[in-house]
């Protein structure tokens, strides 16, 4: 099975408006409530793909028990640790007239002492048996700097490949920890690097203690830099909609290929490809099928020189 950690994980609610102006009154005509938070986008996408998928992370409060309960209707297995917080909320507002997306993020649940220590032990039990495991988004409040770097270490300690997603400060420990792929987008890396040039950002993250690192470049697709080369993947066009889970998706096109043994090309194709057709789908974070098997055959890979 594959392992996903949301430490921070969401109610997410979709509001579609026929246009976004400020300071006015609208009238919503689609609201959409569903699991939210990283990891748990990545689950779902994995789900859909038809690979076992086990989430884990913190849950609690009205909200968490709302999530709990539309996830259980998913083919995702629940392994939430219990929080005395509430989890947080999402809202994106969808402008339908220009397809932009506003974004407003609650900061989560304060996470105790002991709420850590038992994710700990339950994150630590779970990666028996895992082929892989995903740290994927932000740090609730309460939850020190260095968590993924610890989990890191834990997966590495059972031999499982772990993949990292996250940004600031808990990237910067995380990456030191030697996780086995980082996926920053461009202005994560230039954070973490203070190198602006894609290939020089992405070569600096590997030297700060990453197998792999590959970077998100937005509508220009995805840059990898490997062990076994470096290779620049992108759709073959522009793909307008709604760009929320589209990472997400990306790194379970990347999670898939690692625990299939794909070479690197394939692992890129699949995260395009998935990327492409959340940004297609007509709902926040879900993608496409018909659109992701037609863009498998589009997507352009070409390996560069190191």
């Amino acid at each position: 099975m594959i392992l996903t950690v949301t430490l921070n994980t969401a109610l997410d609610l979709t509001y579609r408006v026929p246009a976004l102006t400020p300071h006015a009154s609208h009238r919503v005509t689609q609201v959409i409530e569903r699991p939210g938070g990283k990891g748990l986008n990545v689950a779902r996408v994995l789900a859909a793909l038809g690979y076992e998928t086990v989430a884990t992370g913190f849950a609690g409060g009205a909200t968490g028990a709302t999530l709990r309960d539309q996830l259980a209707s998913t083919p995702v297995r629940d392994e939430l640790v219990e929080t005395a917080g509430p989890t947080r909320r999402t809202v994106a507002v969808v402008d339908t007239a220009s397809g932009d997306t506003t974004q407003l993020n609650e900061p989560g649940p304060t996470v105790t002492a002991a709420e850590w220590a038992a994710l700990r032990t339950r994150f630590t039990a779970l990666l028996d048996g895992a082929r892989a495991v995903a740290l994927c988004g932000s740090l609730p409040p309460g939850i020190h700097v260095g968590a993924y770097a610890e989990l890191v270490r834990l997966a590495r300690t059972a031999g499982v490949p772990v993949l990292l997603d996250t940004s600031g400060e808990p990237l910067r420990r995380g990456i030191a920890a030697r996780p086995d792929l980082v996926k920053p987008n461009a202005d994560e890396l230039a954070q973490l690097t203070g190198a602006r040039e894609p290939h020089r950002a992405t070569r600096d993250a590997r030297r700060r203690g990453a197998r792999a690192v590959v970077s998100s470049l937005g509508p220009e697709g995805l840059l990898a830099a490997t062990p076994e080369g470096v290779w620049r993947a992108a759709p073959p066009a522009a793909v307008r909609g709604n760009p929320t889970g589209a990472g997400d998706s990306a790194v379970a096109g990347l999670l898939s290929g690692l625990v299939d043994e794909a070479a690197w090309p394939d692992r890129l194709t699949r995260a395009v490809a998935l990327s492409a057709a959340t940004v297609l789908s007509p709902v926040a974070g879900e993608f496409d099928p018909a659109a992701y098997e037609e863009l498998l055959t589009r997507v352009k890979v070409v390996e560069e020189a190191p």
